[in-house]
């Protein structure tokens, strides 16, 4: 007999980041070979140039791998009950095949994470989120009869957006007609296509098994040639995600479970989802700090601005009058489709809520070496910035 006592034989370990079920294609469309980290997987930031691919989410269609999202199958008799005491909205109301947008919180009312919420029948769920949450919901669901299930490494999942994407769609054979916005429909054994996106444009995802994933990204491809079909990476990505009005973890808030201090995350009536919040469904966690809060007000708002100029405020502050700073900008671009100054901020309240005038946003330019200062007017809005009837339009038409 062989003795293994002293086999010091290196683990077979993989190294650096993953590749998901996509990569094989996409590291051959990448032409400038700029990849970044998502969770832990090899994520495009950009492939070609970002303009052309922010303007295919525009004007054609285009393939985002989300693979790496994190991804639970919540299932059991209980599994409505524990996803109605875990998140703020009423659970119930949310119909097999429907998808919801949902938050969840800690005992003090602070955003854990937000994400999609997909019905998948009466008694099971996925939820979709950015940051891993298996813990957090093994914890949630005790005393439940529910199941739950980390399958991030074993759905893969695209993100198909554009106006052209219902198209692309009907090309490869899939029926999608009838797929209302936040539907969701098992097209065929194993592939399940939502109508959600997040890019504030027409627009679905499809979640498969990996094994599968290639030849559906081969028959997306095939079917996109005549629809001017595009891969993207993070970057276009983000500019639509800003000029749909879309809040980003780690950008307009801080997940509660990676602060540092006591009190730096935020709540959902701060981020401006107070409609995301049901008093009257019974407790949930957090319930409590946010009835207290939903009395008090709220310490700070995220809301939209529209910016005097051109050029773009990231990071900018703010002031009232000029003189009182106020808030800041979490996030701001150019935007190419409506030509205006678009941004995404953080202002104290009770300006930015009850005090919306005089409103300055400090920019500063550095024009060959040399830094200049300017102070840019901006507009508070209640709307997003980019809306178009495309994205609710049932059946989609033909662009």
């Amino acid at each position: 007999m062989k003795d293994t006592r002293h086999d010091f034989s290196p683990e077979h370990v993989p190294l650096g980041l993953i590749p998901t079920p996509f990569q094989p294609r996409l590291e051959l469309l990448s032409r400038t070979k700029d990849w970044m980290n998502w969770a832990g997987y090899i994520s495009p930031a950009v492939l070609d140039t970002m303009e052309f691919e922010y303007f295919a989410i525009r004007n054609q269609a285009t393939l985002f791998d989300i693979s790496p999202m994190h991804k639970y199958r919540i299932s059991g008799p209980e599994a409505l009950a524990m996803l109605n005491r875990l998140v703020t909205r009423d659970v119930r109301k949310l119909a097999p095949g429907r998808v919801a947008y949902v938050m969840w919180c800690d005992e003090d009312g602070m955003v854990i994470d937000d994400g999609t919420l997909f019905r998948l029948s009466e008694t099971e769920f996925r939820l979709c989120c950015q940051e891993p949450q298996f813990s957090w919901l093994l914890d949630a669901a005790w005393g439940y009869d529910a199941q739950i299930e980390d399958e991030s490494h074993n759905v893969a999942g695209l993100s198909l957006q554009g106006p052209t994407s219902a198209s692309v769609l009907r090309g490869a054979g899939f029926e999608i007609d009838t797929l209302r916005p936040f539907d969701l429909a098992e097209v065929e054994p194993g592939l399940v296509i939502s109508r959600t996106g997040f890019t504030g444009d027409l627009g679905y995802e499809l979640w498969i098994s990996p094994d599968r994933a290639l030849a559906l990204w081969d028959r997306l491809w095939d079917a996109g040639q005549t629809w001017g079909i595009r891969a993207i990476g993070y970057h276009a990505l983000n500019m639509a995600r800003i000029e749909a009005g879309f809040i980003a973890a780690g950008v307009e808030f801080q997940p509660i479970h990676h602060t540092l201090r006591l009190h730096r995350g935020r709540t959902p009536l701060e981020l401006g989802f107070a409609w995301l919040v049901d008093f009257d469904k019974g407790h949930f966690n957090g319930r409590r700090a946010l009835v207290a809060q939903a009395e008090c007000g709220p310490r700070s708002m995220i809301v939209k601005l529209d910016i005097g100029g051109f050029k773009p405020a990231a990071d900018a502050l703010i002031y009232h009058r000029k003189k009182r700073e106020v808030g800041h900008v979490t996030s701001a671009m150019w935007s190419p489709t409506l030509k205006r100054n678009v941004a995404l901020a953080e202002i104290r309240t009770p300006f930015g809520t009850d005090k919306t005038n005089d409103l300055w946003v400090e920019i500063y330019l550095n024009q060959e070496g040399v830094w200049q200062r300017r102070m840019a007017g901006a507009t508070v809005l209640s709307q997003p910035f980019f809306r178009n009837p495309r994205a609710r339009a049932t059946p989609p038409a033909a662009f």
